[in-house]
């Protein structure tokens, strides 16, 4: 961004031109490499002094305006064909050059942490899509997390568009970067992203105000957190709380000893066996809340020295600090990250090594979490580390009775997210939006039923148009897997996206339930993520006459002893995904005590029946937190939606 001052202005000391007038300034997501969207009439905003004439000049068409008494101004282009790159010459008592502009699609990715998983966390999973990312037609505007409490901001400053390649493309959204390449590969249309999203966050605090309109309770709570005073005091007497009553006080042996526990001058006396991976919950240790130490000799091959090696330790509950013959080598202080730790080339030494992890847990099961990756890896060895290890408690963190005051978590809050990482860039033109979100909202499936739409349509209208796409990441499958019907609160959610998607113009649904993982509420494959959301914008936004999705119920029949149901988005016919039977078919009466069914594909149908059940009347269909055995698909291998015919 190149900026000039004009003649007049040039003449005159900076004391007197600060007295007199204010450069114009521009947000920051109006800048150079930014991605316009095409065939729509834009908007161009910035700030400047009250009265001032602006003038705008971009591919021909010249504009020009006078700001406010508030020293705003606005101007409008009119509808651009998909190219680039070009310059924008905006001028007022200055000038301003913006650089590298292309016209294509844009769209805004938000929703919470599976959005805002960056390449940066998957570099080893997606090593070849980042060395293959130089592409300077697809391009990010990454929105680092800020709250607002007092109302909509129309400033955030100091923001970039980026382009991918490789070093940049580190800190992309995976999810929206390959949406994004999969558009591109399929229409060589620039692309734009723009990445406002924020982890463990609430659909509330992403809606506006003006969208809780029909939610009393929420429009109180905004109300309140208005008053800056009344939320710096609550907070303040939180923390003065906290201070005041500390709780029991305990103390880590492994740390407060003369010589620590991941000294290799220490000697371990009385440590026991534990499996690794596993929680110390499971392997005869009751409840505990604390810190745990683990620790083992590992014999290093020759080829592992004098050179870098990546130590895996799957993924911990909850914090970690890991040594390797007494160095700390690396530590994360909550459970999601994986643990990818580098053990520095003179670190290793021939022969056995001392390898010593310290797990601190406060609540639920503690320790190594299962069917992860735990080894050394260099030169091409591998050096498996499950198995046993000795441990020892360091600490046990005795239970606090004491209620302490609440403060108010600004990111919990309605509107908060809004009001500071969407309102400035509403006047911005996109041509949709990607959504991941309803993890934090899992807990009230009835509540986000309102939610989610009231969003869509908020979006719409502060985004200037309801022909806005909308395109909704459907929860994968996660958590332990049920061997018998039960109901489900994720399935609940899932019904909630799918409905939603189905009843509302324009909103669209990739069905993930095969993508997650037990284990992990951030699953590996992402990148399918974004392929599906993809293939909806493909029939949406683009028109492409194709199957975007796995089979969708539409309606059941009830014959005699059995229950026919029938789908849409069959492709070619219906298939079992695994080469097994059909599964995780549950059939009931009335009553709606569910039973495993037994299911068939009969032509575009599946039959549901159960000796059990001679009078059915509903059915499900991976209605479960894990359903890990659902196999219905279509011939294009994508799954079948989740269902119940009971609601």
């Amino acid at each position: 961004m190149k900026r000039h001052l004009a003649p007049l202005a040039a003449l005159l000391s900076s004391a007197l031109l600060s007295s007199l007038s204010a450069e114009v300034t521009l947000p920051s997501i109006v800048g150079d490499d930014m991605v316009l969207q095409r065939d729509q009439e834009l908007t161009i905003w910035g700030w400047a002094d009250p009265g001032e004439s602006i003038s705008l000049s971009f591919r021909g068409h010249e504009r020009h305006a006078t700001t406010d008494e508030k020293g705003r101004w606005s101007l409008q282009l009119p509808p651009l064909e998909a190219g680039g790159p070009d310059d924008m010459l905006i001028s007022g008592e200055n000038e301003i050059t913006l650089t590298d502009i292309l016209v294509g699609d844009v769209w805004l990715a938000s929703g919470q942490s599976n959005m805002t998983h960056m390449f940066n966390r998957w570099t080893e999973e997606y090593a070849a899509e980042i060395a293959q990312s130089e592409n300077s037609e697809i391009r990010q505007f990454h929105v680092p997390t800020r709250t607002a409490l007092t109302g909509p901001q129309d400033r955030y400053p100091g923001l970039e568009w980026k382009r991918a390649n490789p070093e940049n493309l580190l800190s992309f959204t995976v999810v929206g970067y390959a949406f994004a390449k999969t558009l591109y590969d399929e229409y060589q249309v620039p692309q734009g992203i723009i990445m406002s999203a924020v982890g463990g966050t609430l659909i509330e605090a992403w809606t506006s105000e003006e969208g809780f309109q029909e939610f009393p309770e929420q429009l109180a709570i905004i109300e309140r957190n208005k008053d800056a005073e009344y939320v710096e005091r609550v907070n303040a007497e939180a923390q003065a709380d906290r201070e005041a009553n500390p709780g029991p006080q305990t103390e880590d042996a492994g740390l407060t000893g003369e010589v620590k526990w991941y000294d290799p001058a220490y000697e371990p006396l009385n440590w026991k066996t534990i499996n690794v991976p596993g929680y110390w919950e499971h392997q005869g240790i009751r409840d505990l809340d604390g810190v745990v130490w683990y620790r083992k000799e590992i014999e290093i091959p020759d080829a592992m020295l004098g050179t870098d090696v990546t130590l895996k330790l799957g993924r911990i509950r909850n914090a970690d600090d890991v040594y390797v013959n007494g160095q700390r080598v690396g530590g994360w202080g909550y459970e999601y990250p994986q643990r990818r730790y580098t053990i520095p080339a003179d670190l290793l030494q021939p022969g056995k090594n001392l390898f010593v992890v310290r797990v601190a847990n406060q609540w639920g099961n503690g320790g190594f979490i299962p069917d992860k990756p735990y080894q050394l890896e260099a030169n091409g060895e591998i050096v498996d580390l499950k198995g046993a290890w000795s441990y020892k408690v360091g600490e046990v963190y005795r239970p606090n009775p004491y209620q302490y005051k609440q403060g108010i978590n600004a990111q919990s809050q309605p509107s908060s997210l809004y009001n500071a990482m969407i309102a400035p860039f509403t006047s911005y033109g996109i041509r949709g939006i990607l959504w991941y979100q309803g993890e934090s909202n899992a807990g009230n499936p009835d509540a986000y039923a309102k939610y989610l739409p009231n969003l869509i349509d908020d979006w719409r209208r502060h985004f200037g148009s309801k022909q806005i796409d909308f395109y909704i990441a459907q929860l994968p499958k996660f958590m332990d897997v049920d061997y018998l019907p039960a109901d489900s609160n994720w399935a609940k959610m899932r019904e909630v996206q799918l409905q939603t998607a189905r009843n509302t113009p324009g909103v669209g649904i990739g069905i993930n339930i095969d993508l997650g993982e037990w284990n992990d509420i951030h699953p590996g494959k992402k990148w399918e993520v974004g392929e599906r959301l993809a293939l909806q914008a493909m029939t949406i936004s683009y028109d492409q006459d194709l199957v975007a999705s796995g089979p969708i119920f539409t309606s059941q029949k009830i014959e005699g002893d059995q229950i026919v149901l029938s789908f849409e988005n069959v492709d070619g016919g219906l298939v079992s995904t695994n080469g097994e039977p059909l599964a995780h078919f549950a059939i009931a009466g009335p009553d709606k005590n569910f039973v495993w069914g037994e299911a068939k594909i009969v032509g575009d149908t599946v039959v549901v029946s159960s000796d059990e059940i001679p009078n059915p009347k509903y059915v499900r269909y991976a209605w479960a937190d894990n359903p890990d055995f659902a196999n219905l698909g279509n011939e294009k291998g994508m799954p079948a939606a989740p269902f119940r015919t009971d609601h």
